[in-house]
């Protein structure tokens, strides 16, 4: 619940998608790793212990990167960060390989390309 509640404190109180989608996803792995953690404390290293242990690594493993996906595809289709957000390396990789960039950096890039 203490996991449950600080995602919906985040959720509540960030500023941007991207920092919603990373207090959220949070939740996610988290809890459901807790709960699959209770099954095998309750239940113990038999047949179900063992799909709970492995349904909590899958979840550990796969969550950050479904939260990173949808990150990148809403960065790519334009979403843009928060005011208060001061690095975006991302996007000048992304801006730098890729001339129908929605989120223009056009300093960035200048500057960049001098370097190159």
């Amino acid at each position: 619940m203490f996991f449950v509640f600080l995602g919906m404190l985040g959720l509540y109180r960030l500023p941007d998608v991207y920092n919603r989608l990373h207090a959220t996803t949070k939740i996610g792995t988290l809890g459901a790793f807790g709960v699959m953690m209770g099954i095998v404390i309750k239940i113990g290293f038999g047949p179900m212990g063992i799909k709970a242990i492995t349904v909590g690594l899958f979840l550990l493993l796969t969550a950050p990167v479904a939260a990173h996906m949808i990150s990148r595809a809403a960065h790519r289709h334009g979403v843009g960060l928060c005011e208060e957000s001061t690095v975006d390396d991302y996007g000048k990789t992304y801006c730098l390989i890729n001339s129908s960039c929605p989120v223009k950096h056009e300093e960035t890039i200048e500057n960049d390309h001098e370097k190159i």
